[in-house]
């Protein structure tokens, strides 16, 4: 197949998550394709918290919730005409290339080489590393170690990570 018909792009609130999804857009928009949206809430990462503080879970669905919304409208008014979002829950390293893509038939998955959890891949490995591992589609990672230094957030910015915290 020459073009992708849909294209999924993991997002996490990062500026490099964002840079990926810009560029996605980009490629969705040329394939007239199908863009899904997809936050995975990783819940391994607040369990202990939660025994203490129960409405983290609400905060995160909450934030996941008005996150993938601003994508939406962004990805909408730049041109594409079908788009999804999608918020799961667990490990962004088996759900996405796993789950989300035979669930949504995605031939081209996008994302960031890094993200908001830098520990994590220090210790175990990257997200976009997995992904590129146990996908069965095509994987596009975008390298945002080179990310401009002019790139400015529309979607994730400083504000919006502040009121949604």
């Amino acid at each position: 197949m020459l073009f992708y018909q849909n294209i999924l792009i993991a997002v996490d609130g990062s500026s490099e998550a964002e840079w990926a999804f810009n560029k996605a857009v980009e490629v969705a928009k040329r394939n007239d394709a199908t863009l899904s949206i997809v936050n995975v809430i990783d819940t391994r990462s607040y369990a202990s918290v939660e025994a203490y503080d129960r409405s983290i879970s609400e905060r995160a669905a909450h934030y996941s919730s008005k996150l993938l919304e601003g994508y939406k409208e962004a990805a909408i008014n730049r041109g594409v005409s079908h788009v999804e979002v999608y918020t799961e829950y667990g490990s962004p390293k088996t759900i996405i290339p796993r789950k989300l893509a035979a669930k949504l038939n995605v031939d081209l998955i996008m994302c960031g080489s890094t993200g908001l959890n830098a520990v994590e891949r220090f210790i175990i490995g990257s997200v976009s590393e997995a992904i590129v591992r146990h996908a069965e589609c095509d994987v596009l990672v975008v390298r945002t170690e080179t990310l401009p230094e002019s790139f400015e957030p529309e979607v994730a910015t400083e504000q919006f990570k502040q009121d949604h915290q």
